[in-house]
């Protein structure tokens, strides 16, 4: 009788052999990566990331990585992730890859776009990108061995194959070193902030849990430094501090008053240009003076001025807070003497003066910035009284130096012109001006109405910056006081008593409170010449009650029995 080979359970040869059996783990970590799945990796995605890239190069195999993820990998192994061979910067050749309008990698001469079946090569002289068929019909063949973008000279050996249909040992994933060596990819900062348990979170609108993941970190930090053994015992209530970035982003600094609403962009071209220094804190920009106190509603002090003209004065008033601009053209104009002999070019009865313009012809004119200014119509101010001043304009936003004032009502002309002024006196004046007869034909006055002068009494801009600077001395001067404990008053009460820093009364008398009248009293008697020498016994004090008559008759409580 022969005896069965075959048996109903796995011997222990068979379990622990690599030639063919697979059991479970019985290949171990070594034979577990001799069988790996072919997976390839598509043209367009970075061979360390796994993900498209965006900033293409590439090694002389075809190999293409993202600038902005090879770099800390080649500052941290400077290896080659995929052969595991030593590699340096100068290795990496930058490519220039084109897009058609749909976004597209496309071959550059033919447009035609790349796919997963596509042959492409590169050109590692210039770094531009080709499709085999273009560079083979028009290079190859034709034995013209320029660049077809660039027209610079290469040779075969230049050729680098990025994608081959035919031949994927190349795309392979399953064959990358750093994937069978499960090397990470991150860097140091990233592995630090992958550590970090308050990550990610923003604090400010983590409410009272802020508190607690800050407390739970400060923890863990503390242990961390006592099971240290090289841990300066000095430094662990320094160490339990958390100090990250996430924590000191919420404890904010205080802005500045001319803080804008808007940040200086340096985070957004740090992530978007190889070329800018990182940096990602939100910083708000910083305006400029002028810009600070052109904000509409930001300086609300009226401004007075008077223009001289030939026939008498005007006093205007000028509306700082609607049309800050405006009035500060008008200001800053009337400043440097523009203004001075120039004419009213245009005078029309029961309707406006205009003038302004230093040729006297309508056309010319120009703001104290040299160019022409928006215009503000946000405001509630309207044409609805005469004497209203308003910039006069070619069309939207063409405000300059030209300005007219109002014989009456105007409606029509409300959020059409700037309103910066009214006439607040000399009224007569205006009636004088609306009374010039104009030349034949033409809206210019027969006689000649001048503005001799502008003369500025309130510089709204100039009170609002020595009010500010008021009110930051006056800060300063009160944080000083308060640093060296606050006034006389502050330190006294109303009685005349001092207060400790803690805010006590500070006095040798018994505190207030519960029971202050019993101390007071006990002290007198202390001080007092009186002695209690005994008790009196609770007799002499309390008498007993007398005992209540019981009612007699009846059977009563059988006390007799």
């Amino acid at each position: 009788m022969g005896k069965g080979t075959d048996k109903l359970y796995i011997t222990h040869s068979e379990w622990a052999s690599t030639d063919g059996s697979q059991f479970g783990g019985s290949l171990g970590f070594q034979g577990s990566k001799q069988n790996l799945p072919f997976r390839k990796l598509p043209y367009n995605y970075c061979a360390l990331s796994l993900q498209p890239y965006s900033h293409p190069v590439t090694t002389r195999d075809g190999t293409i990585f993202d600038l902005m993820n090879i770099v800390p990998w080649l500052k941290k192994h400077g290896t080659n992730p995929v052969t595991g061979e030593k590699m340096a910067y100068s290795e990496l050749i930058k490519l220039s890859m084109h897009k058609n309008e749909d976004g597209e990698y496309c071959d550059p001469v033919t447009f035609k776009p790349f796919t997963d079946s596509t042959h492409i090569v590169a050109i590692g002289t210039s770094g531009n990108v080709y499709a085999w068929d273009t560079i083979h019909r028009l290079n190859i063949k034709a034995k013209n061995w320029n660049d077809l973008l660039t027209d610079e000279e290469f040779s075969r050996k230049d050729l680098i194959t990025i994608q081959d249909p035919k031949n994927l040992d190349g795309r392979d994933m399953s064959k990358f070193k750093y994937l069978q060596d499960g090397t990470s990819t991150l860097t140091d900062e990233q592995e630090a902030e992958r550590a970090d348990p308050l990550s990610g979170i923003n604090l400010k609108a983590a409410g009272s849990s802020a508190k607690i993941l800050a407390a739970k970190a400060a923890v863990e930090k503390a242990r961390a430094a006592r099971t240290d053994p090289n841990q300066n015992p000095a430094l662990v209530k320094k160490t339990a501090t958390p100090q990250n970035t996430t924590a000191s982003y919420a404890a904010k600094k205080a802005l500045p008053a001319n803080a804008a609403i808007y940040t200086t962009g340096k985070a957004a071209a740090s992530l978007t240009s190889t070329s800018v220094s990182v940096h990602t804190a939100a910083d708000r920009a910083i305006l400029s003076e002028e810009d600070y106190l052109l904000k509409p509603k930001k300086v609300n002090i009226k401004g007075y001025a008077r223009i001289v003209t030939n026939l008498g004065n005007l006093n205007v008033e000028l509306q700082t807070e609607w049309a800050p601009r405006a009035v500060y053209n008008f200001i800053k104009l009337a400043q440097r003497g523009y203004y001075k002999n120039t004419a009213f070019h245009r005078n029309i009865k029961n309707f406006m003066i205009q003038g302004g313009d230093p040729s006297g012809t309508g056309r010319g004119g120009q703001s104290c910035w040299g160019s022409n200014f928006k215009d503000e119509l946000e405001g509630p101010l309207l044409h609805n009284a005469r004497g209203i001043m308003s910039m006069a304009n070619k069309g939207k936003n063409t405000n300059s130096s030209q300005f007219f004032i109002t014989y009456k009502p105007t409606p029509h002309l409300d959020r059409k012109h700037t309103i910066f002024a009214k006439v607040v006196g000399g009224l007569d004046v205006l009636d004088l001006m609306e009374k010039v007869p104009c030349a034949e034909g033409t809206d210019r006055p027969a006689a000649e109405i001048l503005i001799q002068d502008v003369v500025v009494f309130v510089d709204p801009f100039e009170e609002f910056k020595k009010k500010e600077k008021e009110e930051e001395e006056k800060k300063k001067a009160d944080e000083e006081i308060k640093k060296k404990g606050g006034t006389d008053d502050d330190k006294t009460t109303w009685t005349g008593k001092r207060l400790r820093p803690d805010g006590k009364v500070d006095g040798g008398g018994p505190s207030g409170g519960v029971g202050k009248y019993l101390k007071a009293a006990v002290s007198e008697k202390k001080d007092g010449e009186d002695e209690i020498l005994e008790e009196a016994p609770l007799e002499e004090y309390y008498e007993e009650p007398a005992k209540k008559k019981v009612k007699k008759g009846g059977f009563g409580n059988f006390d007799n029995w």
